[in-house]
């Protein structure tokens, strides 16, 4: 969000934007946002949503270290054996599964680790110390792959998650600044 709000910042000096990170789904109306963001299958029916990103590939990776030693998971049964990294969102509840997808069967594998994270960075810096597998997003992890400090395993089980939206109540007339901020996070017409 930042490389597309900065410069509208820059343009709208008196634009005043407060940003809360967080993985639980809030009520966008009720708890008075003017914007969520939500991967596109998060986004409720009373929600107008603008795509931020195009389908997002998912990846497992880990370093080079960790899978000498461990060995390199080729099923979804596979890493039940292996230490993984996994989420657990702010709002409570369990560890999120990793949405799995082999030759069009989804799978959730409920795979287990040393260690649970509320955010996706720390456990990107723990895959990168060796510590285990971890499932995020490959523009997370592309540039540690392609540098070589993380693998990508089991791509053939990894599947296309459906893109980031901003999304904002049908309730709600949508002010002037709303309406600039909503049009500077809209995915640009050349990588749709």
């Amino acid at each position: 969000m930042w490389p597309r709000l900065d410069p509208l910042l820059q343009r709208y000096p008196e634009l005043k934007i407060e940003i809360s990170a967080d993985y639980r789904m809030v009520d966008i109306d009720a708890d008075r946002y003017d914007i969520g963001v939500r991967w596109g299958n998060q986004v409720e029916r009373d929600m107008i949503a603008v795509r931020m990103t195009a389908e997002q590939p998912m990846v497992i990776v880990a370093s080079p270290g960790y899978l000498a030693v461990r060995g390199v998971p080729c099923t979804s049964q596979d890493l039940l054996r292996h230490n993984c990294i996994t989420l657990r969102p702010t709002s409570g509840g369990g560890i999120c599964g990793w949405a799995l997808e082999h030759k069009g069967r989804k799978t959730e594998a409920k795979v287990t680790g040393q260690t649970v994270f509320t955010s996706v960075y720390p456990m990107l810096q723990a895959a990168l110390s060796g510590h285990a597998l971890v499932f995020v997003t490959a523009d997370l992890a592309r540039r540690h792959v392609e540098a070589g400090r993380l693998v990508s395993v089991m791509q053939e089980w990894c599947p296309l998650f459906p893109g980031l939206h901003a999304c904002y109540s049908r309730r709600r007339n949508p002010t002037r600044a709303l309406t600039v901020v909503i049009e500077a996070l809209r995915e640009p017409l050349t990588s749709l």
